[in-house]
């Protein structure tokens, strides 16, 4: 018991001394202010950090804002996992690659989102170059305090992002590890609609045709019980009207169906009831995707795939007569700019960067489920790079993880970060 009790109070003064010193490093950061917050689940200490950065990285004296950063730290000597995300991050998430590794994790959100606000929104400086930029000096703070390598990842546009943060700054990190992350060529991407029109049987996408169609004849009815619904959860639709959103998200349906891995035995068959069609709308396109709330929260993720990143379409020439609020002459968009502005798109830096992967973009570990829309724009594969791809057999755009690979994948991921970290 009194071994025990020794053990103890050893590991906790232990701990207590390396937050005291984690903490002293923190004090010393210029620009920086922080927070202990819950150490998360295998750390020391975990910390929210606010960054100072310019607005505009080319003129600092333009005016700054401060940037959200999760920090966790396991140790000063030790690997680095810099998360990028696409949107705003509200919790201290853990991601898997960190603990696969045994690193520390620093979580940024992106600007313009969430926390991370200037007083004054001024979208001209929502671009790659200054996101980048933002990561470029995270890494540049986070390199005062830490000795270790350092390893970049992000989720969907989080690792869209980490794709173009290694192209403006390929030295940064040592290793980058992009998840179902797209890189897309066109503001209206085509190799969606090629994904989409081949996906799965033709037994499926039929049923999956039929289905859409059935539920845009249903009208009247739908659209009664969808008042109701949003109701209940109050909804506002005013920069889209309720039955546009509702034919929005008949078109989304085959997108969301296979983004997020659904069964082609759950498409509902015409024997289904018209109360089940709309529940299972409901289930995987989602109104609420649609309503003001959405459109608010992701207006910063709209502006960039229209002037950009790029993004999809719906087409609607299969549903001609059956679109009333949304015209059937002509492809839908699926970008909601902010407050209906007028964007203009520039292919030229997502251009340049598939260039560039495909010839340069070495240390890169790039893991997509093929199950997922978005495996339709992903970097493929090229012999004339040092990198590695991990394309998942039946995963979606969720389940595209370390932890459903294979025990052999498993090994190759792990013998590959460690010859390329030392």
């Amino acid at each position: 018991m009194r071994y025990t009790l020794f053990f103890l109070y050893i590991l906790f003064t232990n701990i207590s001394f390396a937050q005291k010193d984690i903490e002293k490093q923190l004090f010393d950061l210029c620009g920086v202010s922080f927070e202990k917050i819950v150490t998360a689940e295998g750390f020391t200490s975990s910390y929210k950090l606010m960054i100072k950065q310019p607005i505009d990285h080319r003129n600092p004296a333009s005016g700054s804002f401060y940037q959200k950063v999760y920090l966790n730290h396991r140790g000063f000597d030790l690997t680095t996992v810099q998360v990028s995300e696409g949107y705003n991050r509200s919790t201290n998430r853990i991601y898997e690659l960190s603990d696969f590794i045994a690193a520390n994790q620093a979580t940024v959100e992106h600007r313009f989102f969430g926390e991370s606000m200037p007083d004054s929104l001024d979208y001209n400086y929502l671009t790659f170059e200054q996101a980048t930029s933002d990561l470029h000096h995270v890494n540049k703070v986070l390199r005062e305090i830490y000795s270790g390598k350092f390893v970049s990842t992000g989720i969907s546009k989080g690792g869209t992002t980490t794709i173009f943060y290694r192209y403006f700054y390929p030295n940064d990190v040592a290793v980058s590890v992009p998840y179902v992350a797209p890189l897309n060529h066109d503001l209206e991407e085509k190799r969606i609609y090629d994904f989409l029109n081949n996906k799965g049987s033709k037994e499926c996408r039929n049923n999956i045709l039929e289905y859409q169609k059935r539920i845009l004849g249903n009208r009247d009815y739908n659209l009664e019980r969808l008042k109701w619904f949003t109701k209940g959860k109050a909804l506002d639709f005013n920069y889209l009207s309720m039955e546009e959103a509702f034919e929005y998200a008949v078109l989304e349906y085959p997108f969301s169906f296979w983004q997020w891995g659904s069964d082609c035995d759950k498409v509902p068959s015409i024997t289904a009831t018209r109360e089940e069609d709309l529940e299972h709308l409901l289930e995987v396109s989602g109104l609420e995707f649609f309503a003001d709330a959405s459109m608010n929260s992701y207006a910063s993720h709209y502006y960039q795939s229209g002037t950009q990143m790029g993004y999809y379409g719906y087409e609607t020439k299969p549903f001609k007569g059956l679109l009333k609020a949304l015209s059937d002459k002509s492809n839908a968009t699926a970008v909601f700019s902010p407050n209906k502005m007028k964007l203009t798109w520039d292919p030229t830096l997502t251009n340049k960067v598939a260039k560039w992967v495909a010839k340069d973009g070495n240390n890169f570990i790039y893991i997509n489920g093929l199950n997922d829309t978005w495996s339709a724009s992903r970097v493929p594969v090229s012999s004339k790079v040092n990198s590695i791809w991990f394309d998942m057999e039946g995963q979606s755009h969720g389940s595209a993880r370390i932890a459903n690979m294979t025990e052999e994948e498993k090994v190759l991921l792990k013998n590959t970060l460690n010859k390329w970290l030392n």
